[in-house]
């Protein structure tokens, strides 16, 4: 047996933090409890109530300062903590004040009676005009002290100076600044195609909650206005993914409650291309859920912002999968004709979408819903035709979605079903029992059960042909829901 760590380890630390946190405890009590059961000075113990190395904490730093300064690197950040041992380096008003945002703290948190002996009296002088709010996560803006007496003369005008370069000083810290911004729009795109086509979607998953994690630790802190409606625009995105590849994974509620954040987010971005994907989102959710009034409602809702890009197209698809399934075929004809519109207008104008990936209707998908919906309206030749049109389509395009691959060729399998072609359902089903199991997402999977259950009540149910493909499909979904339930395991880094 391994010996156990000595006390104040990083594994006891994690282990406290832990404890703590299912306890619903806040990051001040946590910190608190590193100082008293491990002897932290107060810097070090609000670093670890987070659960960051120094190099992490370093770098949240560096993008906290946005290239204004000062920067750092996990050996100053160190010293910082140690001061005012000899072997540490003081800390400046502006470091506290990055680090109390950073780490959600006020500057007076960050300090003990050993900092406060150790600093100048300037600095004191700046501690005693910055008003203390426990109940706020980021610095807060200073206020006007209420002096004891009136001031006159030098001290007065002393005084108005300080509390002018307070102000000045809080209102210059940011935690963000341009470069992160757009390196936080890059992962989304990222995650956003590499989902389609990554051989692990449960990874992809991971890494948008991590990245969404940062976004929304940043947005309890202090940025300009103009950076803070970007945060607000990425923590949407990332929600609406997340939502996305939630509902894929076969956990509709746990999804709706990622999209009301991104449709949240969307709002106090005031940004209607991403209002518009959270009602797709939201659409597809519901949908997949046998919601299919609230699938339109979503749709419909999410057209009425007249965004740019692909949605438009993606939205009147949507509206059609939803009439179809509820029965309503010249309502679901009547939204693929103005998908067609849809798609018309963005192809005589010029075609971008924000994030594009999953958050986009290229031919492909948009060929998909088409096949689904004359599926369902009993039009063999029409799937076929739309169904052949999208996999042509995936092939020419340079992301190649898996997910809509294998649903164009379920639609094909039913199609041929339909057309009574017995031999050509399983050959049209076998690229999706090819398919890695981590693509057989829930909507695969349901698609699927759909065609087991019609090739039962059709003709072919009780033949050799139909038993054998409804035995293909059984595995197929049995493999898939193990496979999207494994955990994943990431390794954690160390101080």
């Amino acid at each position: 047996m391994p010996p156990h760590p000595k006390p104040g380890s990083k594994a006891d630390r994690d282990a406290l933090r832990t404890e703590l946190l299912a306890t619903g405890a806040p990051a001040a009590s946590i910190a608190s409890e590193m100082r008293t059961r491990f002897g932290c000075r107060p810097r070090e113990a609000w670093r670890h109530a987070h659960g960051w190395t120094l190099q992490e904490a370093a770098d949240h730093f560096n993008t906290a300062a946005g290239g204004a300064g000062p920067m750092t690197d996990a050996s100053l950040l160190g010293k910082w903590e140690k001061w005012p041992n000899p072997s540490g380096r003081r800390v400046t008003m502006r470091v506290l004040a990055i680090l109390a945002d950073l780490y959600g703290a006020t500057m007076e948190d960050l300090l003990d009676l050993e900092d406060r002996r150790a600093l100048p009296e300037s600095d004191l002088r700046l501690l005693r005009h910055h008003p203390v709010d426990d109940h706020a996560p980021a610095v807060p803006a200073p206020a006007l002290p209420a002096p004891a007496a009136p001031l006159t003369g030098p001290e007065l005008i002393d005084t108005a100076a300080n509390e002018s370069a307070a102000w000045t000083q809080w209102a210059e810290v940011t935690n963000v600044g341009p470069i992160s911004l757009d390196q936080l729009a890059a992962d989304t795109r990222k995650f956003a195609g590499d989902y389609l086509v990554d051989s692990d979607p449960l990874r992809i998953f991971i890494e948008t909650k991590r990245t969404l994690d940062r976004v929304f630790g940043l947005l309890y802190g202090h940025q300009h206005l103009k950076h803070r409606r970007k945060l607000f625009t990425s923590a949407g995105y990332l929600s609406a993914l997340l939502a996305w590849m939630t509902s894929d994974l076969g956990h509709q509620p746990q999804a709706e409650t990622h999209i009301r954040a991104a449709m949240l987010c969307a709002d106090m971005a005031a940004d209607p291309g991403l209002q518009a994907w959270t009602c797709s989102t939201w659409s597809k959710i519901a949908f997949w859920d046998g919601q299919y009034r609230e699938a339109i409602q979503h749709a419909t809702r999410g057209l009425s912002y007249q965004a740019p890009g692909t949605v438009n197209i993606l939205l009147h698809c949507q509206q059609a999968d939803a009439w179809a399934e509820a029965g309503a075929r010249s309502e679901a004809q009547a939204a693929l004709g103005q998908a067609e519109e849809a798609a018309a207008l963005e192809l005589a104008g010029a075609i971008h979408d924000q994030v594009g990936g999953l958050l986009s209707c290229a031919p492909g998908r948009h060929a998909n819903y088409g096949a689904a919906v004359h599926l369902r309206g009993g039009s063999a030749d029409r799937a076929l035709e739309h169904a052949d049109r999208g996999l042509t389509a995936l092939r020419q395009q340079r992301v190649h979605a898996l997910g809509t691959e294998a649903q164009l060729h379920i639609t094909r399998a039913g199609a041929r079903l339909l057309a009574r072609e017995p031999d050509g359902v399983l050959d049209a089903l076998t690229p999706v029992l090819a398919l890695p199991a981590e693509h057989r997402t829930a909507p695969v999977r349901q698609r699927l059960r759909d065609l087991a259950r019609d090739t039962a009540a059709s003709p072919l149910g009780d033949s050799a042909a139909g038993r054998q493909l409804q035995d293909a499909v059984e595995t197929a979904v049995r493999e898939a829901a193990r496979a999207l339930t494994t955990p994943t395991d990431w390794t954690n880094n160390h101080d």
